[in-house]
């Protein structure tokens, strides 16, 4: 299974699952909109910052952040 880095930009991309163990990160990405079923959009890289695109909301996350959302 892939992860978010390894998504091309402005691709539209299933979200499959959030695969980790942080109780507090999963609950993060659950308030951004991350969860199973939704869709994402890779906006934009920037050194190891994601800019992402999900329910028609902009978000800046860390490439630890990218890597536990799998598509």
């Amino acid at each position: 299974m892939r992860n978010l880095t390894h998504g091309k930009l402005n691709t539209e991309y299933i979200i499959k699952a959030v695969e980790t163990n942080d109780k507090e990160l999963k609950e993060f990405l659950f308030t951004l909109g991350c969860y199973e079923g939704e869709t994402v959009t890779i906006i934009s890289i920037l050194a190891e910052n994601y800019v992402i695109a999900v329910k028609d909301a902009r978000y800046s996350i860390d490439k630890d952040l990218a890597e536990v959302i799998s598509i």
